[in-house]
């Protein structure tokens, strides 16, 4: 090659590095002007409890972060804030960026603080963020330092600034995300179009019937849903498997996308990250995975305490056990520390006297699960969707075909027995009558109960009234 044809090579890879250097430092700036609509306040780390043991021994090769989701509608100006409803472990794997997320079930009894055992989603309300992690460094033998916490209506925009997902829905979900629609819609202000129900109506109104196209206020609903037959653990399945769909689309996004997104997003993101902090994991983002994700407790059982449905861990022990091999990949046994071995002896404790003389409190006044008369059979997800052996099949409580047979939800599809008896939730003592009408419990309309009439209204056992369509406090 010619002299003048290396000087020309030369000149032509100049500009393009200069080109890039200007790019960068326009991507650079467009950035940092978005992180600056993230609200950051400093942690109180005074506030925030690791166990001793923990502490010492340390977490090496991973960092381990809290996310919560909260509905700022359950405000309660008697707290610091408002419960989480979404609460989520997120796992980073420091040398292969693998990712593993674990929902926290949010009705868990654990001890929330000051040897106070509620639901664990009410630890956010009584303290903040520094609480919130708190219970989880404490519960669970983990050493969180950082969180991010967003609203609800932060993953609507995040959904529409990436062009919608497509998502398998069965005929129970469709019907109740188009029922929670409505609010979303109403709190969000953005629109949406109900999808429409095949007809005739399946016979098994779990099973997938087609993949839709939802927009951002159809996704946050199907995020919401927790009237179907796996309840508070499908709802959390849902979750992590929308954060998956959107963390897989938002690497394929075009700088016009992403920039759209943190408009979107960022101004409802409350983060310990500092700004430095966030534009160092951004370039590395494209190279982390999220594959695998699970449920806490793994093994749990349903209870009333003090009137309450609670979630139990049959052994707080053994769960955190499983936890950090499901988070840690480790191989040997994790010997949980003095503090979960005593939590988990309270827990126990509670459990055997129904609540008398626990020091279980309920936050005033906040909007209140619609009570069930849960059962006390154990129930252990052994790893095959929530299920003992097959997608709940088998065992006493979902038992002998497609949520059928057994003692509780028996008879048929969601049909006989006692609980959910007489036909679709028809029928028996709690769910009895017509479509969730009916009998004591929520009898008389749709949702609503003896002093009822409107949907998801009050009745005696319920306990409280809501004025918006749902009631639930839930992210």
């Amino acid at each position: 090659m010619s002299k003048r044809g290396k000087k020309r090579v030369l000149f032509i890879l100049e500009i393009v590095v200069l080109l890039l250097f200007i790019g960068g430092l326009f991507v650079y700036g467009q950035i940092m002007s978005r992180l600056d609509k993230i609200e950051q306040p400093v942690l109180d780390e005074e506030k925030i409890f690791v166990n001793p043991a923990v502490k010492e021994s340390g977490m090496t090769g991973y960092t381990t972060y809290a996310l919560f989701g909260i509905d700022r509608r359950t405000k309660n100006e008697n707290y610091t804030g408002e419960n989480s409803d979404t609460i989520i472990i997120a796992s980073v794997n420091n040398d292969t960026k693998e990712v593993k997320l674990v929902s926290v079930y949010r009705d868990t009894l654990l001890n929330v603080g000051n040897d106070t055992y509620s639901k664990a989603n009410a630890a956010y309300a009584y303290g903040g963020p520094e609480q919130a992690i708190s219970m989880l460094n404490t519960n669970l033998d983990l050493d969180i330092k950082d969180y991010a916490t967003v609203d609800f209506s932060a993953l609507t925009e995040a959904v529409d600034a990436l062009g919608g997902l497509d998502i398998p829905l069965s005929y129970a979900e469709i019907e109740h995300m188009n029922n929670y629609c409505v609010e979303v819609s109403k709190e969000t202000g953005k629109s949406y179009t109900p999808v429409t129900k095949p007809e005739p109506e399946p016979e098994d109104l779990e099973a997938i019937v087609d993949t839709y196209h939802l927009n951002g206020v159809q996704v946050t609903s199907y995020c919401r849903i927790r009237y179907t037959a796996s309840m508070d653990m499908g709802r959390t399945e849902r979750q992590r498997r929308v954060l998956q769909m959107l963390m897989d689309k938002a690497k394929q996004a075009g700088l016009t996308s992403i920039f759209n997104l943190m408009d979107e997003i960022f101004p409802m993101v409350t983060t310990s990250l500092n700004k430095n902090q966030i534009l160092q994991m951004l370039p590395t983002l494209i190279g982390y995975s999220l594959n695998e994700t699970a449920g806490f407790p793994a093994s749990y059982k349903f209870a009333d305490i003090n009137k309450q449905s609670v979630i139990l861990p049959t052994s707080l022990i053994n769960n955190v056990q499983e936890l950090h091999r499901f988070l840690y990949g480790q191989d040997v046994p994790y010997t949980p520390s003095q503090e979960v071995t005593s939590y988990s002896s309270r827990i126990d404790e509670i459990a055997a006297t129904g609540g008398e003389g626990a020091s279980i409190t309920e936050i005033p006044e906040a909007p209140a699960e619609t009570e069930q008369s849960w059962t006390d059979d154990s129930y252990t997800d052994s790893g095959n969707d929530y299920s003992g052996d097959n997608d709940y099949y088998g065992g006493d409580d979902y038992s002998g075909g497609d949520y059928t047979g057994g003692d509780d939800y028996s008879g048929g599809d969601y049909t006989g027995g006692d609980d959910y008896g007489g036909g679709d939730y028809t029928g028996g003592d709690d769910y009895g009558g017509g479509d969730y009408t009916g009998g004591d419990d929520y009898g008389g309309g749709d949702y609503s109960g003896e002093d009822g009439g409107g949907d998801y209204v009050g009745d005696d056992d319920s306990g409280w009234t809501d004025t918006a369509d749902t009631g639930d406090s839930e992210a």
